[in-house]
């Protein structure tokens, strides 16, 4: 199974680079959290200064 790096990203501010299970870990969260933080539907709902994930390209 290939896992997919993220970016952990408060507003503007870098917190952690990682797998998603990484980041739970960091943030103490459930895995699916995380991957809700990148969702449209999240976005809408919070602030831009909330959480903020973001799934980084793997280079070629």
């Amino acid at each position: 199974m290939k896992t997919h790096e993220y970016a952990l990203y408060r507003g503007d501010t870098l917190l952690k680079i990682g797998t998603a299970d990484e980041l739970a870990a960091f943030q103490q969260v459930k895995r699916k959290t995380i991957l809700f933080y990148a969702t449209p539907a999240y976005r809408k709902r919070t602030s831009e200064k909330s959480l903020r994930t973001i799934r980084l390209e793997e280079e070629a």
